[in-house]
């Protein structure tokens, strides 16, 4: 086995140990917040005629009178195995509820992504080299800049209500909820996907070019990139061979690191919207005291960013020299 493969595959290990370690911890501070919930799951489902009694057999029958460390013990282990359990409410078991669910929400985070990384990048690199450039670059990075500050620090709700009230009512060009037909994908519906997909774009378009704006910013300020300047290098070769690949790395691990934020993010537009993914799911599930279902979606989306983390990890050591370097001359 070569040095690099020995070294790429004891960094991928590491990682994919620390990644388990750290979904392990996730689940202990999930299934602590789960029971902390407001309310109690028993009485929700018994109703609120129900006598203590009923409670209490209901209770019984969710298993939720055992100790908390036996039932975290016994969902952990189920869920170590594929089983999420059963939802409280409709009887369906988490992992087809997650089924239905999630490849909407992949959807319209892949749609977001494909709208707002290249326009984001474009608009990012031009305020990058506007700062260090000329009084009209500088004039135009600072218009940009004000631009990104705008929409970073606007909430997601209310930049949905501002696109609802002037897409949807205003103009009348799309329904203003995103309900689709039972069984149905948003993709066979289009025109449900504009709203959330732009909420989401703007939102995240800025961040990406916020990123590049500042990792091409540095990224000139580089020796390296001034001695390619004297060596005649010009124009987008300067740019597609020296600076874009140098101020990738540090944007795509910033991006990682952010997918927490998205996934929130995403969350609310998908409430706000009606949209049929697992955000609004997850917020139909908090309001039932469906703790089954919270804790499935929960991990779920946990697994899902650090898998993330992982691959920007991978991404970031592929995209710069010297973590290059230093993976593949790793002892074995």
């Amino acid at each position: 086995m070569t040095d690099t493969a020995t070294g790429w595959g004891r960094f991928v290990l590491l990682r994919l140990l620390g990644t388990l370690v750290a979904l392990l911890a996730l689940s202990v501070v999930i299934f602590a917040a789960t029971e902390i919930l407001p309310g109690d799951a028993a009485g929700a489902i018994a109703g609120t005629g129900a006598s203590a009694e009923q409670v209490a057999k209901v209770r019984t029958e969710l298993g939720l009178d055992q100790p908390a460390a036996q039932r975290y013990a016994e969902w952990i282990a189920d869920a170590a195995c594929g089983d999420l359990g059963t939802a409280y409410l409709g009887s369906r078991d988490v992992s087809d509820v997650l089924a239905d669910r999630i490849p909407a929400s992949l959807l319209l985070v892949g749609l977001v992504y494909l709208l707002a990384v290249p326009c984001g990048v474009l608009l990012g690199a031009a305020a990058g080299f506007g700062s260090v450039g000329g009084r009209r670059g500088r004039s135009a990075d600072r218009m940009i800049s004000v631009l990104l500050l705008g929409a970073i620090g606007m909430p997601e709700f209310l930049l949905a209500g501002l696109l609802l009230s002037l897409v949807a009512v205003g103009l009348g060009l799309v329904p203003a909820v995103s309900l689709v037909p039972p069984g149905t994908s948003p993709l066979d519906v289009p025109e449900t996907l504009v709203l959330p997909v732009l909420t989401l774009a703007v939102l995240a378009t800025a961040a990406v070019a916020r990123l590049i704006r500042a990792s091409v910013a540095d990224v000139l300020a580089t020796p390296y990139i001034e001695s390619a300047r004297l060596s005649g290098v010009r124009g987008w070769a300067l740019v597609i061979r020296h600076v874009l690949p140098n101020a990738l790395a540090p944007t795509v691990q910033a991006l990682a690191v952010s997918t927490g934020g998205m996934i929130g993010g995403t969350a609310v537009v998908e409430s706000i919207f009606q949209y049929p993914g697992v955000g609004s799911t997850l917020r139909s599930a908090v309001a039932a005291r469906d703790v089954p279902l919270v804790q499935g979606i929960a991990l779920t989306l946990c697994a899902i960013t650090l898998l993330v983390l992982l691959f920007a990890d991978l991404v970031t050591r592929l995209l710069t020299p010297a973590q290059r370097t230093a993976s593949a001359g790793a002892p074995s």
